[in-house]
């Protein structure tokens, strides 16, 4: 664990938050004595991905697509 004091904190926030930032618990002292533990925020982890690409091989196979969709949104629209 980082220790720092008050006066550092307060003259060189952004080192110390950087520590915090990497991981790093941080305990603040006044006089040698500690008043503060700065800890990271816990990340939220995201679930899994849905697999698009796998979803989209099983309703069309390998089978590929010979217009784009915005040549047919340009024809239906009368762009072209």
């Amino acid at each position: 664990m980082k220790t720092t004091t008050i006066r550092e904190l307060r003259h060189d926030t952004t080192t110390v938050l950087g520590w915090v930032e990497n991981g790093d618990t941080v305990e603040v002292r006044r006089r040698r004595q500690p008043v503060a533990l700065l800890t990271p925020v816990p990340r939220a982890v995201g679930g899994p991905r849905p697999d698009f690409l796998g979803r989209l091989r099983e309703q069309f196979g390998e089978r590929v697509l010979t217009t784009t969709a915005s040549a047919l949104l340009a024809e239906e629209r009368g762009e072209r």
